[in-house]
């Protein structure tokens, strides 16, 4: 395919905010305890409990937002029960997404939140709407954010914080259509008004999140919030690609499925933008927020095309070259709608789902979504330009070639299982450097007996005239940046 890409510069989409590139941390399978968390007296290398290689790794990533401590475990999840000496902290069920296991809360909210600074990402908590109350959530807004020396205060400075995290993301429950709790969607708008109001006056400056679902859940909730629109800063909405077969033994129809499934991400926030403008008549903005996002590939859940009912284990699944192209091709729609789509997290950060890190034993293996990532930074804070891509040949669900530039830069992905692109693209800089992520098979994955079997490495540019050249191998990803 000879390919030729024009960046339009003249129709910026907005800025990539940072929030785009966030991840999530829930207290499901191996996430939190054993892939952050290992606590301070652990053989492993750690710092103040979390492991060191992963923090290297969130930190060179980047990480630039986090979300915490759930996910369904959000609303079983009591706050109180991880602040104070370590040994005195209750041991609970750990309940999440149908799972009870043993916790010790020794990751609790100091503990976390110093993850957060350590590794340079905004915190975002969610709080509990399913077996707690508003002023347990409202308590736990003025332990993290106040500055008055209140009995809250005095408490957290002596557990060690003396001066407020100032903590600005705040979500009103989890999925509160279902495992948050299974409310109606009239009921949830009405509770969250409650909340939302008392939260409000415990700290005006924080921004809460609004829980939300498919069109006819949010439609019906926000008919009950048309006078309280006031209240909210973000809705939240999840989209799990499910369709795409197995995750590592998948057909061609499967891989080109996925990609196809990924794309489709970005109209489910299109059809969610046109609910909210409606709400507010375009009077207010309200961000959406895609805070769980990614593939669950059939291993790894007990519902949904191909699941084996009882053998979702510890929520571990393949990482493979295909999930780290379905990625990028998400990534792409939220370039596009970065005015629209105010943040994202990626389902999970460490061992869990579509984890760009995972951990055995003392070793950390980086997938191939991590370096997907990693080849994004450039666009983080940038400005995002229209694209057009000539010249493409077509696959199933759309166009073989596809891209996105920003300020930062421009990312290609080849999608086509066999064909080898050559891309051309104006690049008056003359100069710059380029980093390609492809393997042979595309179900080729990194393992901790093949660490590195799926990585980047540096992919000849030539310049020529004001144009940059580029060979993108089959089902790869390439970045340029001056």
């Amino acid at each position: 395919m000879n390919i030729r890409i024009h960046v339009i510069e003249a129709e910026p989409y907005g800025v990539v905010s940072p929030r785009l590139y966030g991840h999530f941390a829930e207290h499901l399978g191996r996430c939190c305890y054993d892939g952050l968390w290992v606590g301070p007296e652990a053989a492993i290398p750690n710092q103040e409990g979390f492991r060191s290689d992963v923090i290297s790794a969130l930190r060179a990533m980047p990480t630039p937002m986090l979300r915490w401590p759930g996910g369904c475990y959000a609303d079983h999840y009591h706050w109180r029960d991880g602040i104070g000496t370590p040994e005195k902290r209750p041991e609970r069920l750990g309940l999440s997404c149908g799972r009870s296991v043993l916790d010790d809360n020794g990751l609790g909210t100091h503990e976390f939140l110093r993850l957060c600074e350590i590794i340079g990402a905004e915190p975002y908590l969610a709080g509990n709407m399913g077996s707690g109350s508003v002023q347990e959530m409202c308590d736990w807004v003025e332990y993290c954010n106040t500055a008055v020396p209140t009995t809250l205060q005095r408490e957290r400075a002596a557990n060690g914080r003396q001066t407020p995290w100032g903590i600005k993301l705040w979500g009103v429950g989890n999925e509160n259509w279902g495992c948050g709790g299974c409310y109606d969607p009239e009921s949830y708008a009405l509770e969250y008004r409650r909340y939302a109001s008392m939260l409000r006056h415990v700290d005006p400056s924080i921004e809460m999140v609004f829980c939300g679902h498919e069109a006819d859940w949010n439609q019906r909730s926000l008919s009950k919030m048309h006078l309280h629109a006031g209240l909210m800063d973000h809705f939240s909405i999840h989209r799990y690609w499910i369709g795409g077969g197995p995750g590592s033994a998948f057909s061609d129809e499967d891989y080109y499925r996925l990609l196809a499934e990924a794309d489709q991400t970005e109209e489910f926030v299109k059809q969610t933008r046109m609910l909210l403008d409606d709400l507010t008549g375009g009077k207010r903005h309200i961000g959406i927020a895609l805070d769980e996002w990614g593939v669950w590939h059939p291993e790894a859940r007990t519902w949904g095309p191909n699941a084996v009912p009882g053998e979702a284990g510890d929520y571990g699944q393949a990482c493979t070259m295909r999930d780290a192209l379905a990625t990028a091709a998400a990534l792409e729609g939220f370039h596009r709608q970065c005015a629209s789509l105010s943040l994202a997290n990626l389902a999970q950060v460490v061992n869990v789902l579509h984890a760009p890190i995972l951990t055995d034993g003392d070793q950390v293996i980086l997938t191939p979504t991590y370096h997907v990532l990693k080849l994004h930074a450039p666009h983080i804070g940038a400005q995002a330009y229209r694209t057009e891509v000539d010249g493409t040949d077509t696959v199933p669900g759309g166009p073989a070639v596809s891209a996105t530039a920003t300020s930062g830069g421009i990312t290609v992905v080849n999608r086509h299982l066999n064909e080898m692109a050559e891309v051309r693209l104006k690049w008056p800089q003359g100069s710059g450097k380029a980093m390609l992520l492809t393997s042979a098979k595309v179900s080729d994955e990194n393992t901790s007996s093949e660490p590195a079997k799926v990585t980047t490495v540096a992919l000849p540019v030539k310049f020529v005239d004001g144009e940059a050249y580029l060979e993108l191998p089959p089902h790869s990803v390439a970045t340029l940046t001056v």
